[in-house]
């Protein structure tokens, strides 16, 4: 999803050339940070550059907030429009924001782009999107910087120098979950690997995580690596496959998606052992858990839409206040979840069929402190509160 907002500078105020931002050092603005976001750039795949924003003035209220969807197929990307909205329209109520506009390009890089374009010439004060391709965007997003609007990216970067990604490090993220299973069977023992779509960008830089905790780790074995395509019916069929051809025990399953639910049941469905299973928590397996404690197990993450949503509302009303990015790529921790912390997530709606229910963390990921020292002129965020984030089960 993106948003957009019509900003009133030159294109000089914003030092828009990917040759000027490129010639700067970050490693000073990054040794600076707290030592937990400091972390999320140990081995970052992305290219991180200082702010392209740091002569940014933002126009006057109340502005105009533009957000452009590369792909709104899934409950997942519509749970991050649905609390973006949210948010925005509270500004909307308070007369700091105008309007709020969203476009859907349904996967088309092309019509993105035309999107884009048309939210520039409608002036939007600010772009927010979820970007379908990582360089396709680059022109129109530097044509958006040319009229001073800032373009803010969530849940995947792109290369334009002029944008603001607010993303995570996904080959860290490959490496805690390995990690976390050599800690939870310190005896070792076989794992399955469960990856993505074939040569994503985002699975490559998992399974380079995953290995690189896998070669400090010579206790683990790796049983089979299959691909699941991020797809509930294609990982429990690969699963079901893997576990038929493979009669040695199978300790363990690192997969990075958000179907651990269907890799336990194909285990259950299987007469296996319950193995330990990494990945993003959700609804459906929140539900499965708690039908069937036995047969779920879990050590992972929480990759979710609506704190994705709240990082790049955050990013973007924080410039719109005045204050400045130090980085071109704000790295944002996802929480980890643990099996003996399963019933703080789980709300009575989960059930094991849930699968457009999301849970919403107890505690906010990224507390305003963490928030603050990616910016200069740091202040609190206008129009947030984490404790009115909607109950994983509000209709």
């Amino acid at each position: 999803m993106k948003t957009m907002m019509r900003g009133l500078l030159a294109a000089t105020a914003i030092l828009p050339m990917a040759t000027f931002v490129q010639a700067q050092d970050v490693s000073g603005v990054i040794q600076g940070l707290p030592d937990l976001l400091k972390a999320q750039y140990e081995g970052a795949p992305q290219k991180v550059l200082p702010s392209a924003w740091d002569s940014y003035t933002p126009p006057a209220k109340p502005w105009k907030w533009c957000h452009s969807e590369s792909y709104q197929g899934n409950p997942w990307r519509v749970t991050v429009t649905t609390e973006l909205k949210r948010l925005v329209d509270g500004l909307i109520a308070d007369g700091t924001v105008a309007s709020f506009e969203v476009s859907d390009s349904n996967n088309d890089a092309s019509q993105q782009i035309n999107q884009i374009r048309a939210f520039i010439d409608k002036g939007c004060s600010i772009i927010t999107s979820i970007p379908g391709s990582a360089t396709a965007l680059d022109d129109a997003i530097d044509a958006a910087a040319k009229a001073g609007i800032p373009f803010i990216t969530a849940a995947g970067s792109v290369t334009s120098p002029n944008a603001i990604n607010v993303d995570s490090n996904y080959a860290r993220w490959g490496y805690d979950m390995m990690a976390a299973i050599g800690k939870e069977l310190p005896d070792g023992g076989n794992v399955l690997l469960v990856e993505g779509i074939a040569g994503h960008p985002i699975v490559v830089q998992e399974r380079e995580g995953g290995d690189k905790a896998l070669a400090e780790n010579a206790k683990l074995k790796v049983s089979r690596s299959v691909n699941g395509n991020w797809t509930a019916n294609v990982t429990k069929t690969v699963v079901l496959q893997a576990i038929a051809t493979n009669p040695a025990p199978i300790d363990a399953v690192w997969t990075t998606g958000s179907e651990s639910r269907v890799v336990a049941e194909a285990f259950a469905e299987a007469g296996r052992p319950a193995p330990l299973i990494t990945g993003s928590l959700t609804g459906d397996a929140l539900g499965y858990w708690k039908a069937n404690p036995d047969k779920y197990r879990f050590e992972g993450h929480a990759l979710l839409p609506h704190w994705t949503a709240q990082t790049l509302f955050r990013v973007g009303a924080r410039m719109l206040d005045g204050q400045k990015p130090k980085l071109n790529t704000l790295m944002i921790p996802i929480p980890a979840v643990h099996n003996a912390d399963l019933g703080n997530w789980y709300k009575d709606c989960m059930t094991p069929d849930a699968v457009s229910v999301f849970p919403v963390p107890p505690q906010d990921p990224m507390p305003e402190e963490l928030m603050d020292a990616y910016f200069d002129g740091a202040k609190p965020t206008i129009g947030w509160d984490y404790s009115k984030t909607p109950d994983a089960c509000a209709k």
